[in-house]
């Protein structure tokens, strides 16, 4: 079963949202994508400066099963990249909601993360208890 934090946000196509008290958004996939896709061997991440629409590809994961894209859950700009990725792709596995994150935005408007999933709404889209 899928680990799910109660304090992150989701969107439907498997990426989470940390909003941090520094007014920036933390992105990674959830404990679900990183199970479904299997062991991962490479992450393209977009660069810092890139700005996304919410909704829009902003990188890629690939595993041994497949490739899958990873999408900004807002818009705004990415200020940060996580370099460890490169290296260690395999961190997206071991703690997806922690040294297995992807980017941080700067959210063009924070309120955007209130139309994300919350902890509850992914579950019940996942089919989780």
């Amino acid at each position: 079963m899928s680990r799910i934090p109660e304090d992150l946000r989701y969107s439907s196509t498997h990426q989470w949202a940390r909003p941090g008290a520094d007014g920036l958004v933390v992105v990674g996939i959830t404990d679900h994508a990183q199970e479904a896709l299997g062991d991962v061997l490479f992450c393209e991440l977009p660069a810092v400066g890139t700005r996304f629409a919410a909704g829009e590809q902003s990188g890629t994961v690939e595993s041994l099963k497949a490739a899958s894209e990873v999408y900004a859950p807002v818009t705004g700009e990415v200020v940060a990249l996580n370099e460890a990725l490169a290296n260690t792709p395999e961190l997206v596995n071991e703690a997806p909601y922690g040294e297995g994150w992807f980017y941080k935005l700067r959210a063009a408007d924070p309120g955007e993360l209130d139309t994300l999933l919350d902890a509850g709404g992914y579950t019940a889209m996942v089919g989780g208890a």
